[in-house]
């Protein structure tokens, strides 16, 4: 057996754009083509990741120096395995055909785990003669940091070796310029014919309808003398693992099939994102720019699961307790107590070319985390962990009274301590998402609407849970602030002349007169008046915003709009699902309907049934699905979660664990829905399925099996009538 080439067995160049599959597992992911190759298309955005380091650059397949054919490739419903199935092409020899296409049958299966990426080749050859020929497979790590392939340019990078190890392995090594070394190992069983530093080449021989299989392993930094898992035997775990991460997750099932169609998707997307981590699960924010650890994110993903899985929330808000920040750093924009916005693993941050190792550059993340663990508790009843987290939780709102307050004025603002910091901190975070009605940009400290509603909303639920924890006087003092909050709110923000609230304010306290989704998240908080949420209602599905899929970010009337930008008017599915919650929040169940059905629309022309992270915002016309925003996370997590906490808000779903008792205040379906049942819906040890059902313009509730003493209940909020 030869053990090294060198050349690359094709002179072609690389591939048109394809279509992308992700794959995910702890902190590794690929991002792939549906040949099953990496590195093959010419955008240069896939590859096999791990902890924000790009460990595997190219992974392509080569019949006779030829791409295959594809027939057809799908991922399973679980996120878990994608499978490709590939062909010869024609092979001719001195213009006569040797091999006829469609004889062999390449079946190309990866998966994801424990750092690794795993591929079998099987193949079977399906005609009636022997056949001759040759697989390379193309492999090659330029050990990018996950910024270098969104596009930061080095003057200088570490040094990279290549070392063939044994007949079937190959190690690729990099040196980085942070003192840490990285190693991918690949394993090809059987080892080929020949095996160089960037290609594995077999000659191969297949009798009629003989079968062979291959399999490659590429390990990123494994430990010595640790091989990795059997491929079958890793499968198996990687199948097994999906199903224990669901284990305590409600399931949903409607009268819609399409809708059934993207709810498994959106569940199966968001139990992928999630990672195990020492303090809990927790979900990721997105593939490929966000696979890592994110504040708000993860709490408002948090926040949208509540009712199906509240361990979730669990594990969100125990991580980034464990890492609220104590001391003064402008580098990262931290401040005590206040909580994490992003954290990376990869060389440049740990060089400070980006402050993104722990950053805290976020005006939102610790109202929000103060938020949902209110909420938490308040579906669960779980008060020994509010008691865990209540440092954490006092910590937070002494930072939102303080340092998150410069100038005193009682609102939250933010502003970048350096220039590497992100200039705009809350969700609408793209240097241009905050500016006045004549589009001049604002200049900070920046005090933005929602974040008031965040922090509104995160003082009620800390004083409810300082009573349960005995904390009588803390209660009313939060309480009394929360109200202050609201009154010094209505004045500062609330604008006639447009019949909404302000996007913002700015450092001279100009409110940016803006017609924004922001107002529509303020209902979700309570922190406005009811008759001006009336208003805020009416105005978000006018036409200007609404744009029959969703809420653009902002008007299409205003200076900045511009439907194909990331923040200034576009659609994004996790603002459209909050602005929904605030519609229930105030009564107005029937104005979700336009929301729940366009964006259930919208995914139905998504490949995979999948919502990204945002959409263009251009006007929806019959018979054509939404215009795709080119770089948008596919799957993110709070997109994800947009309908679940839709199909929630439509259904008034509320749990009283101290009652242990299920609620549907004022139930609605949508139009597409003639029936849902909810299975394995739990509170504290009880759990249920239950059925809601449309029948001459109402929804009545089922019970269909029952574990422990729940009780449910409907609520007429009109009449206050329960039965």
């Amino acid at each position: 057996m030869e053990f090294v080439v060198d050349t690359i067995a094709t002179t072609e160049p690389a591939a048109a754009a394809r279509p992308k599959r992700t794959l995910k597992h702890g902190d590794s992911f690929a991002v792939i083509d549906s040949h099953g190759d990496i590195g093959a298309s010419a955008d240069g955005s896939d590859g096999f990741f791990h902890c924000d380091t790009r460990f595997l650059s190219r992974l392509e397949l080569r019949f006779n120096r030829m791409p295959p054919l594809l027939l057809g490739s799908n991922i399973t419903d679980d996120n878990a395995i994608l499978t490709a199935d590939l062909t010869n092409p024609d092979i001719f020899v001195d213009h006569q055909r040797v091999l006829r296409k469609d004889t062999l049958h390449i079946v190309r299966t990866t998966f994801v785990s424990s750092g690794n990426i795993y591929q079998r080749l099987g193949l079977q050859n399906h005609g009636e003669e022997p056949v001759e020929f040759e697989l390379s497979i193309i492999f090659a790590s330029d050990f990018a940091d996950i910024f270098e392939v969104r596009g930061i340019q080095r003057d200088q990078r570490g040094a990279s070796s290549i070392d063939v190890t044994s007949p079937g392995s190959v190690e690729l090594h990099y040196d980085g310029l942070d003192g840490t070394p990285r190693t991918l190992a690949i394993n090809f069983d059987p080892a080929p014919t020949q095996l160089g530093r960037r290609q594995a080449l077999y000659r191969l021989e297949l009798g009629p309808k003989q079968r062979r299989s291959l399999a490659i392993v590429a390990s990123c930094d494994p430990p010595q003398d640790v091989k990795p898992l059997n491929l079958l035997k890793a499968m198996t775990g990687a199948r097994r693992r999906s199903k224990l991460a669901t284990r305590y997750a409600a399931t949903v099932e409607t009268s819609n099939d399409t809708f059934n169609e993207v709810l498994c998707r959106s569940v199966a997307d968001l139990y992928m994102l999630m990672t195990d981590t020492p303090q809990g699960p927790y979900p990721y924010a997105g593939i490929p720019w966000y696979s890592t650890t994110f504040g708000r994110d993860g709490l408002i993903t948090a926040l949208q699961m509540l009712w199906l899985d509240p361990s979730i929330a669990r594990g969100v808000l125990r991580r980034l307790a464990a890492y609220q920040a104590t001391t003064d750093d402008p580098f990262s924009d931290a401040q005590p107590g206040k909580i994490l916005h992003e954290m990376r693993g990869g060389e440049l941050a740990a060089l400070g070319t980006v402050p993104f190792g722990l950053y805290y550059g976020s005006a939102d993340s610790t109202p929000l985390f103060v938020l949902v663990a209110g909420l938490y508790a308040e579906r669960t009843g779980d008060d020994a962990t509010l008691a865990e987290l209540w440092p954490t939780i006092e910590a937070a709102l002494r930072c939102i009274d303080g340092p998150s307050d410069p100038d005193g004025d009682g609102f939250t603002e933010y502003y970048r301590a350096t220039e590497l910091g992100l200039a705009n901190q809350g969700w609408k975070d793209s240097h241009d998402a905050i500016f006045h009605e004549d589009g001049e940009l604002a200049v900070g400290p920046i005090a933005l609407a929602e974040v008031q509603g965040y922090v509104y909303a995160a003082k009620l639920l800390a004083a409810r849970g300082a009573k349960r924890l005995g904390h009588q006087y803390r209660a009313i003092e939060l309480e009394n602030e929360a109200n202050q909050l609201a009154e010094r709110f209505e004045t500062s923000f609330w604008c006639p002349e447009i019949e909404t609230y302000a996007l913002a304010l700015d450092g001279a306290k100009r409110p940016c007169r803006v017609l924004s989704s922001n107002a529509g998240q303020l209902l979700f908080t309570g922190i406005i008046r009811p008759d001006r949420a009336a208003k805020i209602v009416r105005r978000l599905l006018g036409p200007d915003l609404f744009s029959g899929w969703g809420i653009r970010t902002i008007s299409n009337r205003e200076r900045r709009y511009n439907p194909m930008s990331y923040h200034n008017g576009s659609v994004w599915p996790h603002d459209n699902a909050l602005i929904a919650l605030g519609f229930a929040q105030y009564g107005h169940k029937a104005a979700i309907d336009p929301l729940f059905e366009g964006m259930f629309a919208a995914a139905s022309y998504m490949e995979l049934r999948r919502l990204p992270e945002l959409f263009c915002g251009f006007r929806r016309r019959r018979g054509r699905g939404p215009t795709l925003y080119p770089v948008a996370c596919s799957p993110q997590a709070w997109a994800s979660g947009a309908l679940l906490l839709m199909l929630q808000a439509s259904l008034g779903l509320e749990f009283d664990p101290a009652q242990n008792e299920i609620r549907f205040r004022d139930p609605r379906l949508p139009g597409f829905l003639t029936w849902v049942e909810l299975r394995s819906l739990q509170l504290g040890e009880s759990s249920i399925d239950v059925r809601a059902y449309r029948n001459d313009g109402k929804v009545s509730v089922e019970v269909v099996r029952a574990e422990g003493s729940v009780r449910v209940s409907i609520v007429d909020s009109q009449s206050s009538k329960r039965t």
